[in-house]
């Protein structure tokens, strides 16, 4: 598949780049797309922690009053729910989001993504150079671009340092490096904007 290469200003740069039928001309299917995203997000759960009950604090279990004459009810041990500082009565439980999803499928669920958008969203660019590193200034010309309202800019082996300065501060602007390319922020956004060092990252992903 052929895409032309274009300059950060939507204009037209030098040459086509050929991308690779395995890796961008994928057909998408819905379920994959849908288990892989499923994945990521229950991934990013944090460990629910447990609340500690009456078997675990750290409260004396002596009597601490007489069983009759007190005046009060019969009690016997302080870490009861009903003091302050007792356990907690049926008490939340310790749970993990640790969910497996084999690798075939991740990298199925990625090429289905890219292919997606190689069919409708995918800008590739010559490079991210900007060396003026102006939020002004590439806001200017990300307008002039036309590129919508939420873009994923993903470069090769780390992003370029200008440009990642100058939309630290732009909303809707997303920049990673190829290697944290992945199928959530890719469907999320409108538009993929990937450099030819991103092209090549992502396909050596895949084919070594």
């Amino acid at each position: 598949m052929k895409v032309k290469v274009l300059n950060l200003d939507g204009s037209d740069a030098k040459g086509d780049i050929e991308l690779s039928d395995a890796v961008f001309g994928v057909e998408p299917r819905a379920d994959i797309l849908h288990r892989v995203v499923t994945w990521q997000l229950e991934n990013r759960r944090g460990i629910a922690r447990a609340t500690r009950e009456r078997s675990e604090v750290a409260r004396t279990g002596k009597k601490f009053g007489r069983q009759k004459g007190g005046g009060t009810a019969r009690h016997g041990d302080r870490a009861a729910p009903i003091f302050v500082g007792g356990g907690k009565a049926h008490g939340a439980r310790r749970r993990e989001f640790d969910v497996s999803l084999n690798k075939k499928v991740r990298a199925l669920g990625l090429k289905m993504a890219l292919s997606a958008k190689a069919r409708d969203g995918l800008v590739v660019v010559d490079s991210l150079d900007f060396a003026e590193g102006k939020t002004k200034a590439l806001s200017q010309q990300l307008a002039q671009a036309g590129w919508g309202s939420k873009v994923l800019v993903v470069d090769g082996e780390a992003v370029n340092e200008g440009f990642a300065r100058a939309a630290r501060n732009l909303a809707g602007i997303n920049v990673l490096p190829a290697v944290g390319a992945n199928v959530y922020d890719i469907l999320k956004h409108d538009t993929l904007v990937l450099t030819r060092a991103a092209v090549e990252k992502l396909e050596a992903r895949f084919h070594g």
